[in-house]
C-alpha cells in the first residue's frame, strides 16, 4: 500500500506543477496583454485628437474642392470606421486606412494653391501633422509592447496555455506603403 500511496502523492505533486506552470504562464500573459494594451490607450488619446480634426479639415477643403467630394466621403466613412473600431486589432486596420484617406486628401489640397494660402487650412494641417507626429512616436512603445506579448505568446508552453485560454497576437501598428508612414504633409 505504501507503494500505491507514493505513486499517488507523485501524481499529486505532478498535477500541482502542472497547474502552477499553468498559472504561471497564464499570468505573465495576462500582464504582456495589459501592458500592450496600456500603450496602446497612449496612442488612443492622438487618434481621438486627429478624429476631431478630420471633420473641420474636409470641411475647409470642401470649399475650395467641391468636385473632390468622393475623395472627402472616403475620408470621412474612414473616420466613421475607426472611430467604431473595436479591439486593437480592429482598431489598428481601420487606423491605417484613414491614414490613407488623410495622404490622399492632402495631395487634393496640393491642386488648390488657394486652399494651401488659407489660413484655417494651414492651421488645421499643422495640428494634424503635430498629432500625427506624436501617434509616431509613441508607436515605438505600443509595437515593443506587442512584440513582447507576442512572443510570450509564442513560444512553448505558452503556445499551449495562450490556445486553451484564447489568447490572440497583436498587430503592429505600421503601414506597408513608404509614402504613406510619413506624416500627411503641405508643401509651400
Amino acid at each position: 500500500m505504501s507503494g500505491m500511496l507514493i505513486g499517488l502523492l507523485v501524481a499529486v505533486a505532478v498535477i500541482v506543477v502542472v497547474v502552477l506552470a499553468v498559472i504561471g504562464i497564464f499570468n505573465a500573459l495576462q500582464r504582456a496583454r495589459i501592458a500592450a494594451e496600456g500603450s496602446f490607450s497612449n496612442i488612443d488619446v492622438e487618434l481621438r485628437r486627429r478624429h476631431d480634426l478630420i471633420p473641420n479639415l474636409v470641411e475647409t477643403v470642401k470649399g475650395y474642392a467641391t468636385h473632390e467630394r468622393q475623395t472627402l466621403e472616403a475620408v470621412m466613412q474612414a473616420r466613421a470606421a475607426a472611430m467604431g473600431a473595436k479591439g486593437i486589432n480592429e482598431r489598428i486596420e481601420a487606423e491605417g486606412a484613414l491614414t490613407r484617406g488623410l495622404g490622399r486628401l492632402m495631395a487634393v489640397a496640393e491642386a488648390y494653391p488657394t486652399l494651401k494660402a488659407d489660413g484655417g487650412f494651414m492651421r488645421l494641417q499643422g495640428d494634424l501633422s503635430d498629432t500625427e507626429n506624436r501617434i509616431a512616436s509613441r508607436r515605438t512603445g505600443f509595437n515593443g509592447a506587442a512584440a513582447g506579448f507576442n512572443e510570450l505568446l509564442s513560444v512553448f508552453p505558452n503556445n499551449i496555455v495562450a490556445g486553451i485560454f484564447g489568447f490572440r497576437a497583436m498587430s503592429f501598428l505600421k503601414e506597408d506603403d513608404e509614402a504613406v508612414r510619413s506624416a500627411p504633409q503641405v508643401k509651400f
